[in-house]
């Protein structure tokens, strides 16, 4: 597994332990459903900014997202 991959599976894995949709996810993110899917999939490379405010809608910090690329 790549980085990328881990962070999208981390990101996947807090979604839906909050019992969002990727929808739902990216309308408190304001980013649009494919560009969460594609995240989701380790297709994207996000930037710094994105993943802050992919955090706060999964109510964590950035740096509690990125620990899975330690278990990596």
């Amino acid at each position: 597994m790549d980085i990328l991959e881990a962070f999208g599976n981390e990101i996947r894995l807090r979604r839906t332990n909050l019992g969002l949709s990727q929808e739902e996810l990216a309308y408190l993110c304001d980013l649009h459903r494919t560009y969460i899917g594609s995240i989701e999939r380790g297709e994207r490379n996000v930037s710094l900014q994105n993943i802050s405010t992919i955090a706060k809608a999964l109510k964590c910090s950035s740096s509690e997202l990125l620990l899975c690329l330690d278990r990596m």
